[in-house]
Formats: structure tokens, C-alpha cells, sequence
């Protein structure tokens, strides 16, 4: 099996800034693209941002100029780094990994348990 834990949530102030990390573990062959989403209550999920392997990134509107995406392939980690925060960035955030298992010839997609980002003052 695959597992992915994330880490790095919490209760931040308009405008400040928090680091979420995700790590992948398990029956790992090769780790393709690793990503964040996040939903808010009420809403659908959304991307928020996403890198492949060779380093292409994609963002959210919502999300671009602000956020940064980054993963250690070595490790199979991905981290969000979050800045100039706002109350609608407020949401339960779940990393997102396309897994290769030995043995297999597709990808297939693995969710976290979601970690909760609050932003209020």
C-alpha cells in the first residue's frame, strides 16, 4: 500500500505565511505528479497546486503569486509554501500523489487525511 501523511497545518493571521509538507511512503516504484488540493466547507475541491517529477509546475489562480510548490524526489515529499495568506485560503488541504507500484505499468492516484488551514484573525 501507499500512504501519504501530511504535516504543517494550522491557525494563521491574514497575511501571514505556513508550510505544509507531504510525505509518500510505501509500495513506491516511481512517484510522478505530487500536488495539493484544497475544499473548503461547502465547496468543491480544487487545485490548489501541483509538480511532476522533471519540475513542471501548475497553480491555482486563486493561489498564484503567493503560494509556492516544491518536492524532494529523493524523499517523495512535496511542500506548499504559503505566503500573504487570506480568510478564503481557509480550508482543509490534501496531498495528492500519483504512484507507480512495482509491478505495474500505470499511475494511480493517492490522497492524504487532509490537514486543516485556518486563517482569522
Amino acid at each position: 500500500q501507499v500512504q501519504l501523511v501530511e504535516s504543517g497545518g494550522g491557525l494563521v493571521q491574514p497575511g501571514g505565511s505556513l508550510r505544509l509538507s507531504c510525505a509518500a511512503s510505501g509500495s513506491i516504484f516511481s512517484v510522478n505528479a505530487m500536488g495539493w488540493y484544497r475544499q473548503a466547507r461547502g465547496k468543491q475541491r480544487e487545485l490548489v497546486a501541483a509538480i511532476t517529477s522533471g519540475g513542471w509546475m501548475n497553480y491555482g489562480d486563486s493561489v498564484k503569486g503567493r503560494f509556492t510548490i516544491s518536492r524532494d524526489n529523493a524523499w517523495n515529499r512535496v511542500h506548499l509554501e504559503m505566503n500573504s495568506l487570506k480568510p478564503e485560503d481557509t480550508a482543509v488541504y490534501f496531498c495528492n500523489a500519483n504512484v507507480k507500484r512495482p509491478g505495474t505499468s500505470l499511475g494511480y492516484d493517492y490522497w492524504g487525511q487532509g490537514t486543516q488551514v485556518t486563517v482569522s484573525s
